[in-house]
């Protein structure tokens, strides 16, 4: 090949942003090079820690430094405001490129089918997330008007939750939360945030830090009960061979045998207590019924028959993450994921669909932290050289980079670029200046596309 091998990324999230950062570094890069294309159907990059990693946490923000180096390489492009399938699909992409990875990640709410889940007041927390994260797609307003309120998970999106509902607004303030979402949060009436696992301590998904950080907040009591810090054989087990489970439950320790302090917000963390209905009365949530688990040995639980209801006034479900399906693709159903080895994707007939790769949550679901889908890029960029090195890549019809340009003013796309990026960025910066704060997010999508010059 006398010209660099295309390449086509959709989504412009960490995991994308990696996947083009292994293929900027393996050995085709040097000859005969690389091209590699970032679509994002938002106008900002960066995916997840712009729209799904909470405000107060400017430390995972930092790794947006890093993706920064990336995206900077002249090798790269980014085109925002493009969406798949909308705006560009896969018949399309395989017209400019040799290959497309697909990197679109996870953003809506995975099911909890439970009674009252549709209950006026029972939110999905990836919904809540994206408000508070100023999502251009949601509504501007959050109703925040209980002051009991369940958060139900024990991952770090349940503490995302549960610590933005404990939190004042002005605690939030020296964050880059907009103008909407301030004035949503002086409205929060919540004095009692009650997350529930129905699990222990010993299988609890937070990350230490962040399970810790909870008790940061001068506003903020934290408080475990005595009586659901229990461990059988394989919660031990667990403890044994995982630092950081071992490091979560010695947390947890130390706050249920503490005595309970002043500060005006309670936040409790419930262990063995299942949700097995959210209650309502004409039509909203006025309570959660839970059942009393206990566990078998194996570091599972089972159902004790003992129930009892809570007094609540909203719920949020926080039990994972799930990704939009990908048409042209084909689908898992059960796990909201494409089928893939080794990253190649993979057809119902076991044949790997030509020239298509995905990495990230979109290919391995949701789960675990925003640095573990380096690994998965590296997997998915070495199947993807292979089968170049192999002649397995099919030739697209028009791999200039020009065609592209050409196809989005045809189709009458505003699309935003990696300088729009810079212009956007410094808008925030300088409405943040204005307030003595880093930055306020631009929310409005049209506002988005003007500062960012599309």
């Amino acid at each position: 090949m006398s010209r660099p091998l295309r390449v086509a990324v959709v989504g412009a999230g960490p995991a994308g942003i990696y996947a083009a950062d292994a293929l900027l570094k393996s050995a085709v890069a040097v000859e005969p090079g690389v091209s590699i294309d970032l679509f994002e159907r938002m106008p900002a990059p960066f995916g997840l820690i712009r729209y799904g990693v909470a405000p107060d946490h400017p430390r995972i923000k930092g790794i947006v430094t890093a993706l920064h180096q990336v995206l900077d390489k002249p090798q790269i492009r980014f085109f925002g405001n493009v969406d798949y399938p909308r705006d560009i699909d896969l018949d399309d992409l395989r017209s400019f490129y040799d290959a497309v990875i697909f990197s679109t990640g996870a953003t809506a709410d995975r099911a909890l089918d439970i009674p009252g889940i549709d209950l006026d007041g029972s939110y999905g927390a990836a919904d809540f997330v994206s408000w508070y994260d100023g999502h251009p797609d949601v509504p501007r307003t959050w109703p925040l008007d209980a002051e009991k309120v369940a958060v139900l998970g024990v991952g770090n999106v349940a503490l995302d939750v549960a610590r933005i509902l404990a939190k004042t607004a002005e605690e939030l303030l020296y964050t880059e939360i907009p103008a909407n979402v301030h004035e949503g949060l002086k409205a929060n009436k919540a004095l009692e945030v009650h997350v529930f696992g129905r699990r222990g301590p010993a299988q609890a998904k937070f990350s230490p830090m962040e399970l810790r950080e909870l008790d940061h907040s001068p506003n903020i009591e934290v408080i475990v009960d005595p009586e659901d810090i229990d461990y059988d054989d394989g919660s031990i087990a667990t403890r044994r061979g995982n630092k950081q489970a071992d490091m979560v439950a010695k947390t947890l320790e130390n706050w249920a045998i503490r005595d309970v302090g002043d500060r005006p917000h309670k936040l409790f963390l419930h262990f063995f207590e299942s949700p097995t209905e959210i209650l309502g009365e004409d039509g909203k949530v006025v309570g959660l019924r839970t059942e009393r688990t206990a566990l078998d040995g194996t570091g599972n639980v089972k159902g004790t028959g003992e129930f009892k209801d809570w007094d609540l006034g909203a719920v949020y479900r926080a039990v994972g993450y799930l990704s939009d399906e990908l048409p042209k693709l084909p689908w898992d159903v059960a796990s909201g994921t494409v089928p893939d080895k080794g990253g190649r994707v993979i057809e119902e007939t076991g044949e790997h669909l030509q020239s298509t790769y995905v990495t990230g949550w979109i290919r391995r679901g949701p789960v675990g932290l925003i640095g573990h889908t380096k690994g998965d890029a590296n997997e998915t960029v070495a199947s993807l050289l292979d089968d170049h090195a192999n002649a397995r890549l099919h030739t697209p019809t028009a791999p200039e980079p020009e065609a592209v340009n050409a196809y989005l003013a045809e189709q009458n796309i505003r699309f935003t670029t990696w300088e729009g990026w810079h212009l956007l960025d410094a808008a925030e910066k300088a409405l943040g200046a204005a307030e003595e704060r880093e930055r306020v997010k631009i929310v409005e999508r049209e506002d988005m596309l003007k500062a960012s010059g599309a």
